[in-house]
């Protein structure tokens, strides 16, 4: 199980070396992909749809595409217009919820609204959170300013897991995740805030934003974690999928990357852009 889920890791590290490190279209795609797969452990999870697709689930989807065209549209001019001018985003997002809302008004019954509120929560929580990644790729700096995202997930959760094995001993979140420590948690953020220093010092050298944000960071990260955890815990499910192997589904591996990433766009917008 190890050596699986070892070599699952090191293959993420490489395709996320790749893809950010290349950025534009290709991060784009990919991102565009992840969202997609995401929603559909998500929706599944939340009993929104099972192995087939359907209207209600369909319209979420639709929704994750009109958020990241509206992300990635370029400056064009429409008459005296900008698009730019306009939010085009938040448009996304209103005609999603119009959009799934239609699905729920003209084919009632046959959903509840537990499965509509749930479909529009895929459409926030996987697509337009994970569509950060890309928008903090794209901003001026955006090619360091990305790393952090993983650094103070990935790198909080690796940190807090060795301090947790060597000194844990108060629980932090027994009934979600009782392995999780406060002393891990601790280790996690302070671990994360040494990572981001580290790295700041090898890209832009001696400075300390990195490793306010990465702390920073690293707390959302945990919040975002034991989240998905409890949606699983109340879903009565182990794992979200097994596309991954060792890691389960995309949403397992992703769950603290979709919360930090929004956070870190806006602290690196905030402290260095």
């Amino acid at each position: 199980m190890f050596t699986t889920r070892l070599m699952s890791g090191i293959v993420l590290v490489l395709i996320a070396l790749l893809t950010i490190g290349t950025g534009g279209t290709i991060l784009f795609a990919t991102l565009l992909i992840v969202s997609l797969i995401g929603a559909y452990e998500l929706l599944k999870a939340l009993k929104v749809q099972d192995e087939k697709l359907n209207t209600l689930s369909a319209a979420s989807y639709i929704g994750i595409i009109l958020y990241y065209a509206a992300v990635v549209l370029p400056d064009v001019r429409i008459g005296h217009m900008h698009i730019n001018n306009l939010d085009l985003p938040g448009m996304a997002l209103i005609s999603s919820l119009m959009l799934v809302m239609c699905v729920y008004v003209f084919t009632f019954p046959r959903y509840h609204a537990n499965q509509v509120t749930g479909a529009l929560f895929a459409v926030i929580y996987v697509g337009v959170m994970l569509s950060y990644i890309y928008q903090t790729r794209m901003i001026e700096g955006g090619k360091y300013h990305v790393w952090l995202i993983f650094l103070c997930s990935w790198g909080a959760d690796t940190c807090a897991y060795c301090v947790g094995i060597l000194f844990g001993k108060h629980k932090m979140a027994p009934a979600l995740s009782p392995k999780k420590s406060i002393e891990g948690a601790v280790g996690g953020v302070c671990g994360a805030a040494l990572l981001g220093f580290l790295f700041q010092l090898a890209t832009y050298g001696l400075s300390y934003q990195y490793a306010i944000i990465c702390a920073v960071g690293a707390v959302i990260s945990m919040v975002g974690d034991l989240g998905a955890s409890a949606i699983k815990r109340n879903m009565g499910i182990k794992d979200y999928g097994t596309l991954i192997p060792g890691h389960g589904g995309i949403m397992d591996r992703f769950d603290s990357v979709i919360f930090t990433a929004p956070v870190i766009y806006y602290l690196s917008s905030f402290l260095i852009g």
